[in-house]
């Protein structure tokens, strides 16, 4: 049974959707953030970045959402949540993990967290405000491609969807607000 460590509006959230899918036994353990409980010593063994998800399968412990997650579809292949090794979709799929995690997320957290972006507490607005245009170009792309398809890689459900739907229902008053996207009206 897989043990899934997570804490609810984090990047647990698409693992936690995939195991769902999935339909497999799987038991769900709080970290909880407000104590810091992802920097104590019994959490840090599991994970040495002391951040949040952190999947067990057995002997293996597994960090970073991404990888939770393409290790979870291909163990449970047969539930097509990721494309076949070595086809076009699948190098797609890993182009839109990838742009879903080191672009629009990254940009996410530096509009969350523009205190660990500088040392200087007067360009914290300055940041934030600097985002808004950045986020909003990461979200334009999605919204073009979504326009002309159900799901990011077409008409198949994927992990990409899911942390779509991760980065998107976290932020979607956020979203809203400040982008008039018409993909979006959905959320």
């Amino acid at each position: 049974m897989y043990k899934l460590y997570y804490y609810p509006d984090n990047a647990s959230l698409a693992p936690h959707l995939i195991l769902n899918q999935l339909e497999v036994d799987y038991e769900l353990v709080l970290v909880d953030r407000k104590s810091n409980a992802q920097q104590s010593a019994e959490y840090l063994k599991l994970n040495p970045n002391g951040k949040i998800p952190t999947l067990i399968d057995n002997d293996l412990v597994l960090f970073e959402s991404a990888a939770i997650c393409i290790y979870l579809c291909e163990k449970h292949p047969e539930q097509l949540l990721i494309p076949s090794a070595g086809s076009r979709q699948r190098a797609h799929f890993y182009q839109w993990l990838t742009y879903l995690t080191n672009t629009l997320q990254a940009e996410l957290m530096v509009y969350y967290y523009p205190q660990k972006h500088t040392t200087d507490e007067s360009a914290l607005s300055s940041i934030v405000e600097a985002q808004h245009a950045r986020i909003g170009e990461s979200l334009a792309v999605l919204d073009q491609l979504l326009a002309t398809r159900q799901y990011l890689l077409g008409e198949q459900l994927t992990a990409c969807d899911f942390f779509c739907l991760c980065w998107l229902t976290g932020h979607s008053i956020f979203l809203r607000a400040l982008y008039h996207l018409p993909t979006w009206d959905a959320i």
